[in-house]
């Protein structure tokens, strides 16, 4: 007995060395983020709750089995199952090895239900401060907070007790079997022409009693469950809508209440035999109780269904129907979208084009996966530097709400060459990433690349923009690693040259390494001894980790589901990351389930609670409670005092920076192609039903993605930032309406949907696409340029209002199969910009990624559509003018202009410009370049002569 005390003493003492070797560093990380409070309400409730369940399954256990060891027989010189026999001799273990690997079994199991339970630690947070939603289900009329915070509560602990006893059950029968008061006699046998013989058991007095009171216990658990089942109809699939359907409430809520009483009485029954055993009446008991559940459960609900409901469907759902319909709307905000009609005007003149400056100049033609290589080109600089995606925001430059593209330059050290990839570099050396590029979303240089407003190392802003003052990201999507910094060895900051700059690290980020408790504590907890070991570190030194940002934020809000997309921000010359979080549920009654696009689960309910900023130097985290109405971000508030800051808090600049999260858009747009329909007729016949468009990128089919544009609204006064999605019929590619998204404070959040005249075709973008495909001179080219060692890749379609009116623009990338070094021929056009920007790196790249040495998309073509009018021009300013004015067709010309709207001075300067080639060209005898360039001074010419004409 000493032995086994001291074995479990001992496992006991592991378990706690190894709890407080993980979770001290993670307190001081949280402390040093200003969240303490935080980590010590979830480390307390995690444990506590774990704890209870341990000890309560524990209690349950040593109940059973000191039951079980006084119905047990005592091994004598009489009893078959004295030491050396029975089941332990069998296996070749004593009776007390086996003992101890029962007690093993018992503990590790136990460990393990426990720690699966307390990881449910926020449900009962949840369940404890929960609160009222402010409207009721409309069925049993409780409050909609009972079924989002404390009925999963219920589902979990009849659950889990089921579990335990199930364990403990278990347990009691190996306990019986070891001590041989179970046991089974014979084995299965097969005599030839007979049925087979099977074994027997034989209980000792007591035992049958002892488990017929467990067997109690689990069926009063199952009546709990028809109780909680009840509720559980709100989220019934059976009817032609989601909730409880006309069977559920008038069947299976009154069968699952009879199988309460049921099965209640079937347990008495079984507590009532183990004092008066009778196994006639047990066995009646236990006929009526299964009869009872395949017959009320199962058979009756179906009959009715198909008998009574199945011929008057409409009749008898119509009113869940609108049950469904109403829930939805509210649980993804649907009923907060405002319908305004749209009279679609099908002519548009240049005049009213030039009118609406603002959205022309923020059209984007540079769509995100050509821009990215792009970048990851032009930008990186050196092979260590990496862009991970790019965000589009908007700015004030020059007086002008300017959209912009932006990517920021982070490290990865795995890039590194392998004689350089040594721990020093990886943690002390190649710390943080320096600065971002950005470019409008609508300039173009003449090598079909993009114009950029933030270039280079270190970062060069153009005028404008504010100056970059602290253009390190320690904090990032591709920051894996730990670092260590104010170390005595510096870190590089950004190559200059053939040299590199070095810096020390000067702000407050991460945690303070001053004493070898923490060196041990963090070399165990990375597995790393060199942080132990090393020479480098000094009483300044922090350690940094959980710097990727969604990593971070996670581990200070687990309970929160992350936007997929974080952003980059530069506001008062530093640099931030926004990342939009959520307050979401699956236990709405009523509302559709729909997929999860945050952890690959399911949710009915979601809210944009909370906007989220971490500081890309610091690493400061802070969150800021955007939506003080939703009831599940109260509840976490009142959980977390020290947690949420008043969206008032947020600096005024970063204010300007919020957006509507694309996640959350793509579910409310998809949501609504049905729940647009709020008649009952209308949506059970599915006669309106909708959905997301089609387009063409590259050359496959997908479906139409959110963009953000700068439009002024049909009722607005001023041009605004907005997220929007075109709407088709169901099968169908005529446009049928567009669901704008307002970011702009203070407006942030509205939701306008503009429906279209259904009685007037307005093209969808799939009709645009196949409009584009009919243009001979179009197809040709794009066929052409596809043969040329080429691929053509057709950008993302976008449907910009302007006016009342709809104008489509889709730009065209060229971008190289292969690798092209061969030197064109006179008057042979280069593939763009390519070979130029080969030439500019040269050898001296050494950040030129090789893999990617071939990938450099240029933006070739833009095309433009309106009506029955389509141009493919080589900017978006000639496509606009060829369509909507008098301008001519230009396909021969290279105009090498930033698509902004040209004005008739910036022609004239384009004139010169090639007025001064074509003379070059002549001075050298190049008469091919001349030829060109006169060809390009012709067109200009033609373009200015068409303005003239228009302000006669």
């Amino acid at each position: 007995m000493k032995t086994k005390i001291w074995i479990g003493c001992a496992l006991i003492l592991l378990l706690l060395v190894y709890s407080l070797v993980s979770i001290y560093p993670d307190w001081l990380w949280f402390e040093n983020l200003g969240f303490s409070s935080v980590f010590r309400t979830m480390i307390l409730t995690r444990f506590g709750f774990g704890a209870a369940i341990w000890i309560f399954l524990i209690l349950i256990i040593a109940i059973n089995l000191h039951v079980a060891s006084r119905l047990s027989p005592t091994p004598g010189p009489d009893s078959p199952f004295k030491e050396g026999t029975g089941y332990a001799a069998q296996i070749g273990l004593s009776v007390r090895t086996l003992n101890i690997l029962f007690l093993a079994l018992i503990l590790i199991a136990s460990f393990v239900l426990a720690s699966k339970g307390a990881v449910k630690w926020d449900l009962v947070l949840r369940y404890l401060y929960q609160g009222p939603f402010g409207n009721k289900d409309p069925i049993f009329d409780r409050d909609m907070g009972f079924y989002v915070f404390a009925l999963p509560f219920y589902l979990f602990i009849r659950s889990g007790l089921l579990v335990l006893f199930l364990f403990a059950a278990g347990l009691t029968i190996i306990w019986y079997l070891k001590n041989g008061a179970l046991q089974v006699v014979g084995e299965i046998t097969q005599v030839e022409g007979q049925p087979p013989t099977l074994p027997k058991f034989t209980v000792v007095p007591g035992v049958g009693r002892h488990l017929g009171f467990l067997a109690g216990i689990l069926i009063l658990l199952l009546a709990w469950g028809y109780q909680l089942k009840i509720y559980g109809l709100l989220y019934s699939t059976q009817g032609p809508a989601f909730g409880a359907s006309f069977t559920d409430v008038h069947v299976k809520v009154w069968a699952y209440r009879v199988l309460i009483v049921i099965s209640t009485a079937f347990a008495g029954l079984l507590f009532f035999n183990a004092f008066r055993p009778a196994m006639k009446r047990l066995l009646i008991g236990g006929a009526v109780w299964v009869g009872s559940v395949l017959m009320l459960s199962m058979i009756l609900p179906m009959t009715i269904q198909k008998v009574v409901v199945k011929p008057n469907e409409f009749a008898k759902e119509s009113q869940y129907i609108a049950h469904n319909i109403a829930a939805t709307r509210e649980a993804y905000n649907l009923n907060k979208i405002r319908e305004v009609n749209f009279q679609v005007n099908e002519r548009l003149s240049l005049e009213e084009l030039k009118q609406q400056r603002g959205t022309i100049q923020n059209i984007r033609i540079w769509d995100e996966r050509p821009l990215l290589k792009t970048y990851q080109q032009i930008q990186s600089i050196r092979l260590y530097y990496d862009f991970n995606n790019v965000d589009v925001d908007r700015y004030g430059i020059g007086g002008q709400y300017r959209q912009l593209m932006l990517a920021a330059r982070e490290l990865v050290v795995k890039q590194l060459p392998a004689q350089a990839n040594t721990w020093v570099n990886r943690h002390l050396t190649y710390t943080h990433g320096y600065g971002l590029a950005a470019s409008p979303v609508n300039e173009v240089t003449r090598e079909g690349l993009p114009r950029l407003f933030i270039k280079d190392l270190p970062p060069v802003c153009e005028t404008g923009l504010e100056k970059i003052v602290r253009p390190e990201i320690y904090y990032g999507e591709m920051t894996d690693q730990y670092v260590l910094v104010r170390t005595t060895s510096k870190e590089f900051d950004f190559p200059k040259g053939d040299k590199n700059v070095y810096s020390v690290y000067q702000g407050r980020g991460g945690v303070p390494m001053n004493s070898f408790i923490r060196r041990f504590l963090y070399a165990v907890e990375f597995r790393d001894p060199q942080i132990f070991f090393t020479n480098y570190l000094t009483s300044e030194s922090r350690i940094m980790y959980n710097r990727r940002i969604k990593r971070r934020v996670k581990a200070i809000a687990p309970f929160l589901s992350y936007d997929r997309d974080p952003y980059m921000v530069l506001s008062k010359g530093k640099l931030y990351w926004i990342l939009d979080a959520y307050t979401t549920s699956n236990m709405y009654p009523y509302s559709t389930r729909s997929h999860s696009p945050f952890d690959r689960g399911i949710l009915n309910y979601i809210r944009n609670a909370v906007k989220v900023t971490i500081d890309a130097y610091n690493g400061d985290v802070c969150f800021y409670l955007l939506d003080e109405k939703d009831p599940i971000a109260g509840v976490y508030n009142r959980i977390f005092p020290d947690l949420f800051k008043p969206f008032d808090e947020m600096p005024e600049d970063l204010k300007h920076h919020i957006r509507y999260p694309k996640d959350f858009f793509q579910i409310q747009a998809t949501t609504y192609t049905r729940y647009h329909m709020e008649d009952v007729q209308v949506f059970y016949n599915q006669e309106d039903l909708w959905q997301l468009p089609d387009e063409m990128y590259g050359d496959s089919r997908q479906k139409m993605k959110p963009y953000y544009i700068i439009i002024k609204l049909p009722e607005g006064e001023k041009e605004e930032f907005l997220l929007m999605l075109p709407f088709t019929p169901s099968k169908k590619d005529n446009m049928i309406g567009w669901l704008a998204a307002r970011s702009d404070l203070p407006e942030y959040g509205s939701l306008i949907v503009y429906k279209l005249p259904k009685e007037k075709l307005v093209y969808g973008p799939m009709q645009i696409e196949a409009r584009v495909d009919q243009q001979t001179e179009i197809s040709r080219e794009l066929s052409l340029w596809d043969q040329k060692g080429s691929r053509v890749i057709r950008g993302n379609l976008l449907a910009i209002p302007v006016l009342d009116a709809f104008v489509y623009v889709e730009p065209i990338y060229l971008e190289a199969k292969q690798e092209d070094n061969s030197v064109p021929t006179a008057g042979e056009e280069p593939t763009g910009g390519l070979q130029k920007l080969k030439s500019k790196l040269g050898s001296g790249s050494s950040g030129a990624d090789p893999s990617r040495a071939a990938s450099l998309p240029e933006l070739k073509r833009v095309i433009v559509a309106f009506g029955n009018q389509v141009a493919m021009e080589q900017n978006l300013d000639l496509a606009l003018s060829r369509v909507l004015g008098k301008g001519r067709s230009t396909e021969k010309a290279d105009v090498p202009a930033a698509t902004r709207f040209l004005e008739t001075s910036d022609l004239g300067n384009m004139a010169l410009q090639y007025y001064n080639q074509a003379k070059e060209n002549l001075r050298r005898g190049d008469w091919a370049g001349y030829g060109e360039k006169l060809e390009k001074l012709e067109e200009i010419l033609k373009e200015i002569a068409g303005k003239s004409d228009e302000n006669q």
